[in-house]
C-alpha cells in the first residue's frame, strides 16, 4: 500500500469537491435549465420573434438584421448570469445558517484552492449554460440568424468568459454579507447588463463617447465583443486582440481578489 503525497492528497480533495458539486447540480436538472434559459429565452423571444412578426422589429445601422447583434448579447448574458448565480449565490447557504463552508474549508488543500473550485465549477456550469442557449438563439428568431463561426475565437471565448464570469461572481458574494447578496445581484446585473454592448456594439457608441469610455470597466462588453467575434465577424467589433487581452486581464484581476476576498471571508 502506498501513501498519497501532500500534493496528490490535495489534488484528490479538489476533484472531490468538484464531484460533490456536480453531483448536486445533477440532481436538479430542472431548476438548472429554468435558471439558464428563462431570461435568454425571454429576450430572444420578445425581440427576435414577436416584434419582428407584428412589424416591430428593431434596425440595425451597420447593415442586417437587430437578431444578428442580439444572439451574441444574449449568449454573453447567460454565460454572465449563471457564473454568478451559481458562485455567489450558494455562498448565501455556505456562509450563513448551513455554515457549510467549514466542512469545506476542513478537506486536506489549501484555502485559495477551495476558493479555486468555486471558480472552476461555476465556470463550468456557465459553459454549459452558453452550448444549452446557442442552439435556441439560433432557432426562435423570425429572420435567419447569419453566423460566420470563427472556431478559434469560439473557443477562446467560451474559455475566459465564464472564468471571468465565474470569478466575479465569487468577488461579490464574498464583498457583502450573505443576506444582502441576492439583493446586491439584482443591484449589479440591471446595469451591467444593459451598458454591456449586448442589444448594440460597443462601436455603436461612438456618438456618446462619455458612455463608450466609462462602459470599458464593464466585464460583460468583452464577453459579447468576444461572441460577436467569434458568431459575427462581419459587424463593427473590437480588435480581437483588445477583447482577449481584457478577458486574460480581467480574468486574473477577479480571480485574484475573488481568492482573497475569500479566505478573508472565511477567517472572519
Amino acid at each position: 500500500m502506498t501513501l498519497r503525497t501532500p500534493r496528490a492528497a490535495a489534488f484528490a480533495a479538489f476533484l472531490g469537491l468538484v464531484q460533490r458539486d456536480v453531483r448536486v447540480l445533477t440532481r436538479e436538472p430542472f431548476t438548472f435549465l429554468l435558471r439558464t434559459l428563462s431570461q435568454p429565452l425571454l429576450l430572444v423571444f420578445v425581440f427576435t420573434y414577436v416584434f419582428p412578426t407584428i412589424g416591430q422589429g428593431l434596425s440595425n445601422p451597420d447593415g442586417g438584421s437587430f437578431t444578428d447583434i442580439l444572439v451574441p448579447g444574449v449568449l454573453a448574458i447567460t454565460v454572465l448570469i449563471k457564473g454568478i448565480q451559481s458562485v455567489a449565490l450558494p455562498l448565501v447557504q455556505e456562509f450563513g445558517y448551513t455554515r457549510e463552508i467549514e466542512d469545506r474549508v476542513m478537506a486536506p488543500l489549501p484555502m485559495w484552492a477551495v476558493g479555486v473550485e468555486k471558480i472552476v465549477v461555476g465556470a463550468a456550469q456557465g459553459f454549459v449554460a452558453a452550448l444549452i442557449v446557442a442552439p435556441i438563439a439560433a432557432v426562435i428568431p423570425a429572420q435567419t440568424v447569419d453566423l460566420n463561426v470563427n472556431w478559434f475565437a469560439l473557443a477562446g471565448v467560451m474559455i475566459l468568459a465564464p472564468l471571468a464570469a465565474s470569478a466575479l461572481g465569487l468577488v461579490l458574494g464574498t464583498a457583502v454579507d450573505p443576506n444582502q447578496v441576492p439583493l446586491m445581484f439584482s443591484i449589479v446585473i440591471l446595469p451591467v447588463t444593459f451598458l454591456g454592448a449586448t442589444y448594440y456594439p460597443w462601436a455603436a457608441l461612438d456618438p456618446i463617447p462619455w458612455l463608450q469610455i466609462a462602459t470599458l470597466a464593464n466585464p460583460l462588453v468583452y464577453m459579447a465583443e468576444g461572441f460577436r467575434l467569434a458568431l459575427t465577424p462581419q459587424f463593427d467589433t473590437m480588435p480581437p486582440l483588445a477583447v482577449f487581452g481584457a478577458l486574460v486581464v480581467i480574468t486574473t484581476v477577479l480571480g485574484w481578489l475573488a481568492v482573497k476576498g475569500f479566505e478573508r471571508r472565511v477567517l472572519t
